[in-house]
């Protein structure tokens, strides 16, 4: 009989990307930088939208719930990685270990989620521009954020449930710098086959299931626009959902990639290498994307630090009088 989890299991091990000790000051001060990088660009356009009253529109909404989970997403497992690493200590608790995969799987599903929201909002806003702020209505932007984090957390739940009634063996070892489901679900000595099902299911579902629903909308999208007669509304329809495109683009591809890698080789240190893509670069790059063509969020951002710039000369000025 196989011991329980309660009574075998109580930590695992993180092998991370290298054992060189040479290699560690560089790997951490690398992913610190694009920690840092992630979670002040993405506050920045959180602050944007939050501040300024013309962003305050679906569109905006949506792309800033988008930055709070991108910060979320990568809090996830880079400051472990990075305590690892300072540490030297590669072990993570059994529920250290259950905790990561939950919130990792809740925050993935929901990147994907809020990247299907805000296609269907370019969709009604170029397809449909009339009826725009009748159909995408406080009610309804709200009620979709809502679904998709319920559908994240029921599925985030199950998953992680379906791990609890794992049973492990000797070897515990994780080749990877966070606990991945998959990798998890590999150590067991268990049958897994319901694991699998389960978790192959969630991953169509929440990964599968909304790129159709993506490439539909710009598929009108791309017709709608080329019914445009004008070159210059041809230019604004299109740059108002380029930018999104960009990231879903992103997403999806180094996603894919990390699955192609994994099937095709059985390096694990190539697909340690390319879950990097997705989980930290893509993050990463999403303010640079939504900031550099977006004249309404750079807009914002200088509208946000002008007041501090107009304020100061008065304070300045008063300081004289007085």
């Amino acid at each position: 009989m196989l011991p329980d989890n309660d009574t075998q299991i109580s930590e695992f091990l993180l092998l991370g990307f290298s054992e060189e000790p040479e290699l560690q000051p560089l790997i951490f001060g690398l992913f610190l930088s694009m920690y840092l990088i992630t979670v002040f660009g993405n506050l920045l356009i959180i602050l944007a939208v939050s501040s300024d009253s013309h962003l305050h529109t679906p569109m905006y909404f949506f792309l800033c719930n988008l930055s709070l989970v991108d910060i979320c997403f990568t809090s996830t497992t880079v400051p472990k990685m990075l305590v690892s690493i300072l540490t030297q200590n590669k072990v993570i608790t059994y529920r250290g270990c259950i905790t990561q995969i939950y919130f990792f799987l809740l925050f993935a599903g929901l990147d994907v989620c809020l990247l299907t929201v805000m296609a269907y909002d370019r969709f009604v806003a170029i397809c449909h521009p009339l009826h725009y702020t009748v159909i995408m209505n406080p009610w309804l932007c709200g009620l979709l954020v809502l679904v998709s984090w319920s559908m994240c957390i029921l599925n985030s739940l199950l998953q992680c449930l379906m791990v609890l009634q794992m049973s492990f063996c000797v070897v515990l070892a994780i080749p990877h710098f966070f606990c991945e489901l998959k990798q998890i679900v590999q150590l067991a000595c268990s049958d897994t086959f319901l694991n699998n099902i389960v978790m192959y299911f969630g991953v169509v579902l929440l990964g599968g299931c909304p790129l159709p629903g993506i490439l539909y909308s710009y598929c009108k999208i791309v017709s709608s626009i080329c019914g445009i007669s004008s070159a210059q509304g041809k230019y604004k329809a299109f740059s108002t959902c380029v930018s999104h495109l960009s990231v879903v683009s992103l997403f999806y591809c180094t996603g894919l990639g990390v699955y192609l890698s994994s099937a095709a080789t059985h390096n694990s240190q190539s697909r340690v290498v390319a879950s990097v893509m997705y989980t930290v670069v893509t993050p990463m790059l999403n303010p640079f994307i939504y900031s550099l063509r977006n004249k309404d969020i750079k807009g914002g951002l200088k509208r946000v630090f002008g007041v501090e710039a107009i304020n100061r000369p008065i304070i300045l000025g008063l300081n004289k009088c007085l």
